[in-house]
């Protein structure tokens, strides 16, 4: 007896939104761009994951036989940054599996997504949500579930009674779901935001997952990645610019939408160097990734008082490694002092008791040169050049 095969991902919205807005820029600013992409999983898993090859590729070639279809379409009309061209060439785009090749290394797995950008730009998301549930499949899925429905609980909880009291400053307490790449599954995440939506919306706003903001009629939310700035390391434009040309590229193509700026492709420091009068104004706040999230948000805030800008105009969005107890206590820290947000990712999609993937799958070459990544978090940087890493070290001051 057969069974029939159901394919984690299901429809092409299943990803997050900063991808079609990364995708639409980089379409109309390099569309012959050539790029390749990397998986890397940062930790040790519970078991090899050399073990999921044939399942991966199974998922993959699923994944390559989709399209978008007039409802997707529809759906991303609605929103008023992407441009009709846009969505006239995700109408006729398909995942193409020659661009993916998926080996092993011992027991590691190695998964490489090559080709022109605009093409294989989008396939990161759904790659690291397919890992992650295989990995997730090798766990008890009951123990798992009613452990994770214990903790769901406990969040909920913890807002209900913590709530009043950031009620009591400036600004509000608002979080968001960005756990698509890391989640236990797909029906988990589903869950999830959706059991969060129904308890708490007075907090839980939006998520960055396209297709669960159009089932549960929330915000889908999300600007740019590290992909974008790094694209523009790359491209013709000198070295030490790269960063003023992101920005002003992103302007331009979204002329005051989505004005929420990652900052730490090479640091918060050389960041600000060149997040000039200019930028500050025209971007309506910063979002952290890695680095201490108080010594960053001080920064932040010093030097929107330096700029003379208002600072209870902008929006700080922390993402890096948050739980609720971590983003509330930040909120409590700086909610007089700036708008804040708080992307939340394995911590309410794979909350669970078991033991989980730091997995990412990232830019490392763009038109046959190399791309790099300095984090602020030990461990985070990436790169597969060391003599470009130490060039790029050297232009940006940093040791």
């Amino acid at each position: 007896m057969t069974t029939t095969f159901e394919p984690i991902i299901r429809n092409l919205l299943d990803t997050d939104l900063y991808k079609f807005t990364m995708w639409q820029s980089l379409l109309h600013a390099f569309p012959a761009n050539q790029a390749e992409y990397r998986f890397v999983c940062r930790n040790t898993p519970a078991f090899p994951l050399a073990d999921l090859k044939q399942d991966v590729e199974r998922e993959l070639d699923a994944l390559c036989a989709m399209r978008f279809t007039d409802a997707d379409l529809d759906y991303l009309r609605t929103r008023p940054f992407l441009k009709s061209d846009f969505i006239d060439f995700l109408r006729i785009f398909q995942f193409q599996r020659r661009y993916l090749t998926i080996e092993t290394e011992g027991a590691n797995l190695s998964i490489v997504a090559k080709g022109p950008q605009i093409h294989v730009m989008g396939m990161e998301v759904y790659v690291l949500a397919i890992v992650n549930e295989l990995y997730c499949r090798r766990f008890d899925r009951s123990a798992a579930i009613e452990e994770g429905s214990r903790r769901l609980q406990a969040k909920i909880d913890l807002l209900r009674q913590q709530g009043a009291s950031t009620k009591e400053r400036r600004h509000p307490f608002e979080f968001f779901d960005f756990g698509t790449r890391r989640r236990f599954s797909a029906s988990w995440h589903e869950h999830v935001v959706a059991t969060l939506h129904k308890e708490v919306p007075e907090y839980f706003k939006a998520t960055s997952n396209v297709h669960l903001a159009r089932k549960y009629g929330l915000v889908p939310i999300g600007t740019m990645a590290h992909e974008y700035l790094q694209t523009f390391q790359a491209v013709g434009v000198q070295l030490k610019q790269f960063q003023k040309a992101s920005l002003e590229a992103w302007v331009q193509e979204y002329r005051g939408d989505l004005g929420i700026a990652l900052t730490d492709v090479v640091g918060m420091d050389a960041f600000l160097n060149d997040f000039d009068l200019y930028f500050a104004k025209l971007f309506d706040g910063l979002r952290h990734d890695s680095g201490d999230p108080s010594e960053w948000a001080r920064k932040a805030l010093a030097h929107y008082a330096k700029l003379r800008i208002d600072a209870h105009t902008k929006r700080l969005v922390f993402s890096d490694g948050l739980n609720l107890p971590k983003a509330l206590s930040l909120h409590a820290e700086f909610a007089d002092r700036v708008q804040m947000g708080f992307g939340i990712g394995t911590n309410l999609s794979n909350d669970m008791g078991t033991e989980t993937l730091n997995i990412v799958m990232k830019l490392l070459k763009c038109n046959g040169q190399p791309v790099a990544k300095l984090s602020d978090s030990e461990g985070k940087a990436l790169y597969v050049d060391a003599t470009f890493l130490a060039y790029l070290r050297q232009q940006f001051h940093r040791e």
